[in-house]
């Protein structure tokens, strides 16, 4: 290879892996952060709490809306102009969030935040991570990254905590800012045009190289396997978006002390990283589908606890620890079924298209939640429909055809 390829050419995969979870650690750890925010803003601004909630689910489906158009430029021109454009959209959203008086500077601020996440989130870079690795490196190394950027929520709960508490809200969000900032040299190491696939190591067929980005999506559309995926990704986002909002308000409910939530958050984010590096391990030697359909039913057995089990502060935190186990290990089989179905040329733009499905399910899980919450003044209707999908999602992914699309003839792209 010639000192002239791009940068992202010239590194081995594990260094590839490194800088994509660095940077998705990041995204998402500031992302996850903002929910330390929502007291401190509202007090201040004296708006309520639900013009700084709505702000978030607008980030949510921005997210969601934005990643496959995302996804698309990353696949045909490169991952490291994605990543600097979510830096510096993240950064701006933090700044209207630091200049913010009224409700509508909330929504831009929380649009830009979207854009940002959607950019140098974990969803821009699956496939920079795919197109290095061999088909069966892929899935171990999609998990990889799901683990850097599960460290990186771990880290930026008590690193934002923290400078809430010494500098007071505003001047956090500034250090912020310049934290999110140091995304952009790590986007140089993966710039570059992608190499059309049947160049690379374990790339997909050859007749795939030259398939155009609307002949991609065409065929995905006509893929029911790439359907079912949508709808059990559907699932994942309404589970887990559910949990993480609506836990502390029913901790309360119960008459538990708030340390109790603070703890059971925790121990899922533990729960998560061993939960995605097994189901990398899973994926390179196992069915993905059966380990996503043990997945949601390991999610709908803990959602049935909470129904029938009485509830006790050891007994959230044990419950929480085990969902955390299939909180997103979810990712690296969803995305690796993505590529076995149709290679990684457009996987980015592609897992784009079914995460913002996931996106869907995360905004109906916060509000439909809050929405019964308001008509029982109990969220047990909510535990019995998280039981439900979960058993749903189960079921939807048994009929997936786990095989790579059988192409006859492709479109050649226009230059």
């Amino acid at each position: 290879m010639t000192t002239t390829s791009p940068p992202i050419e010239r590194l081995p995969l594990w260094a590839v892996i490194l800088t994509c979870a660095t940077i998705a650690a990041i995204a998402m750890g500031v992302r996850q952060a903002m929910g330390l925010y929502l007291k401190p803003i509202s007090d201040d601004l004296g708006l309520g709490r639900e013009a700084f909630s709505m702000a978030i689910a607008i980030a949510n489906l921005v997210w969601g809306m934005t990643a496959p158009f995302v996804g698309g430029v990353a696949d045909k021109y490169g991952t490291g102009r994605v990543v600097v454009f979510g830096a510096l959209t993240t950064a701006l959203g933090l700044v209207l969030l630091y200049t913010a008086t009224s409700d509508v500077h909330l929504f831009i601020s929380g649009m830009f935040m979207g854009f940002g996440v959607a950019g140098a989130g974990i969803s821009s870079l699956v496939g920079a991570v795919a197109r290095n690795a061999t088909p069966d490196q892929r899935t171990s190394a999609i998990a990889s990254l799901g683990i850097g950027s599960g460290v990186g929520v771990l880290v930026a709960l008590p690193y934002t905590h923290l400078l809430i508490e010494l500098f007071g809200w505003k001047t956090s969000i500034v250090i912020l800012a310049a934290t999110v900032m140091i995304i952009l040299p790590l986007a140089w190491p993966v710039s570059g045009r992608p190499k059309p696939a049947n160049s690379r190591p374990g790339g997909a067929l050859g007749m795939a190289e030259s398939q155009s980005l609307g002949a991609a999506v065409r065929e995905a559309m006509a893929h029911p396997s790439f359907w079912l995926l949508n709808a059990g990704f559907f699932v994942c986002g309404f589970h887990v978006v559910f949990y993480a909002v609506h836990l502390p308000a029913y901790v309360a409910d119960q008459g538990l002390e708030p340390i109790i939530a603070i703890i059971s958050l925790t121990v899922v984010g533990i729960g998560n990283l061993i939960g995605t590096y097994i189901a990398g391990q899973w994926g390179r030697q196992h069915s993905k589908k059966w380990g996503l359909s043990l997945i949601y039913l390991g999610r709908a057995f803990v959602f049935l606890c909470f129904i029938f089990v009485p509830i006790s502060g050891p007994l959230v935190i044990v419950l929480s620890g085990t969902l955390g186990l299939f909180w997103l290990s979810t990712i690296p089989l969803t995305s690796g079924l993505v590529a076995t179905f149709f290679g990684p040329r457009w996987m980015t733009m592609l897992y784009g298209i079914v995460f913002f499905s996931h996106q869907v399910g995360s905004f109906l899980g916060a509000w439909l939640a809050g929405r019964i919450y308001d008509q029982m003044q109990s969220y047990e209707m909510m535990w019995w429909i998280s039981v439900a999908l979960g058993v749903f999602a189960t079921l939807i992914h048994l009929p997936i055809r786990e095989a790579e699309v059988q192409r006859i003839q492709v479109p050649v792209a226009a230059e």
